[in-house]
């Protein structure tokens, strides 16, 4: 049983850590997304049974390549549609080495970024630039990006499945652009990093709080894209903010998995390195006069890292920021995060007011954390009745353990009084 377990630990850690890097390795070689995802799928399969019987490979990423890359061989092979599928399958067999130029003028040599630059081609839609790329890269499932756009599992999947065929069907190719064409992928490429490092930061669902291969993931993909676009202050806008959050990742969960909330964290155990490296990245990329969204969530994450204490935390300036980001972007879920700030600026009465006002215009529906605030503003006001039937609400919605506890205890103090 225990080496069962083992068994299984260890292909879940590799899924984790080589989703992505077997997917991309397989798309760039067949251009086939289903293909390489159907084969990706199989290889793990293979081994939870062939690791329980052989052990665990030396290194699992090369052992789940090549069993991926031979699937696809056969799959190839036994659908005979002619000499140029053979001849992929041809390039599936040659030794694993440096990837191929492909026309890449870029420079650059990472299938996972070739594959966020082609999931993010300016032809398809901006929300199905993500989620490809979260799937394809991440292996996020479909409920989970569902989860995370707030959309429907079924409407999440047609979007994915569109995606997939305009791809194919427009023959766009599995590259990092050249030099001049990297602007007008930028946006796309930068919500795909701050999905991934979101999802990793507080999982849509699973047992645990952090996936921390997702938040290592991002910030590894953020670095390479910043040194690619280094006079982009966007792109160093948000490498800022993911360091500034990961930062105070260790800290965000207790010995036992459970939540941690921000005024409770442990801020001696912050990590000072990436404080340092991420604020003066974002007053670097200030200095240059284009504030845009990353930027402006960084210096919120840095009015947090840089308070000594909770109480130190300006959090009028925090208010203003997200008023300033919501007129930027005017998202449901930024209007939340502002309204919690405002609650804390203000007093809860001036929370609850916008939690109000979000919850008439309806986006947010289904979403846990729309309850959760009204119950936490609520109980902050002693008006614990009112706050537990909110908490009550937020449990029905939540989909993740640690949160669910966390909830949970909350709902249990405003019970007893």
């Amino acid at each position: 049983m225990n080496a069962t377990h083992d068994v299984e630990k260890a292909v879940a850690a590799a899924f984790r850590e080589e989703w992505g890097q077997v997917v991309a390795t397989l798309i760039r070689a067949t251009g086939d997304w289903d293909l390489a995802e159907e084969c990706a799928q199989d290889a793990f399969a293979q081994a939870l049974q062939r690791w329980r019987r052989d052990g665990v490979p030396r290194r699992p990423g090369a052992w789940l390549t090549t069993t991926a890359r031979n699937r696809a061989v056969d799959v190839l092979r036994r659908q005979e549609v002619g000499a140029g599928k053979l001849r992929e399958a041809a390039l599936l067999t040659r030794d694993e080495g440096p990837c191929d130029d492909d026309g890449d003028d870029s420079g650059v040599r990472d299938d996972r970024l070739r594959l966020i630059f082609t999931c993010c081609h300016p032809a398809l839609p901006v929300e199905a630039r993500v989620a490809l790329t979260l799937r394809t890269l991440a292996g996020l499932t479909t409920p989970e990006i569902a989860r995370a756009f707030l959309v429907p599992e079924a409407a999440m999947a047609q979007r994915l499945v569109r995606a997939k065929r305009k791809i194919r069907n427009a023959g766009i190719p599995y590259r990092v652009p050249p030099v001049h064409l990297l602007p007008e992928r930028t946006t796309g490429v930068l919500g795909v990093l701050y999905l991934l490092f979101n999802e990793g930061y507080t999982a849509t669902s699973g047992s645990g709080l952090v996936r921390v291969d997702l938040c290592a993931e991002a910030l590894r993909l953020a670095r390479v894209l910043a040194r690619l676009m280094p006079d982009e202050p966007e792109v160093a806008g948000l490498l800022a903010l993911l360091l500034l959050h990961d930062a105070r990742r260790a800290t965000r969960v207790d010995a036992h998995g459970d939540l941690v909330t921000l005024e409770d964290q442990d801020r001696s155990a912050w990590d000072r390195a990436e404080i340092d490296e991420g604020t003066a990245l974002l007053e670097r990329a200030l200095r240059r006069g284009r504030p845009g969204p990353y930027q402006i969530q960084a210096a919120i994450a840095a009015c947090h890292t840089g308070a000594a204490t909770a109480e130190d935390t300006d959090w009028a300036e925090i208010a203003a920021l997200y008023g300033e980001l919501r007129r930027r972007v005017p998202s449901a879920v930024v209007g939340l995060n502002r309204a919690v700030a405002v609650g804390m600026a203000e007093g809860p009465e001036a929370g609850l007011a916008l939690v109000a006002e979000l919850a008439d215009e309806g986006g947010l529906a289904g979403y846990h954390l729309l309850p959760a605030t009204r119950a936490d503003l609520l109980r902050r006001l002693g008006r614990t009745t009112e706050a537990a039937a909110a908490y009550e609400r937020a449990l029905e919605l939540v989909e993740n353990d640690a949160e669910r506890r966390f909830l949970k205890r909350r709902l249990a103090e405003c019970r007893s009084g």
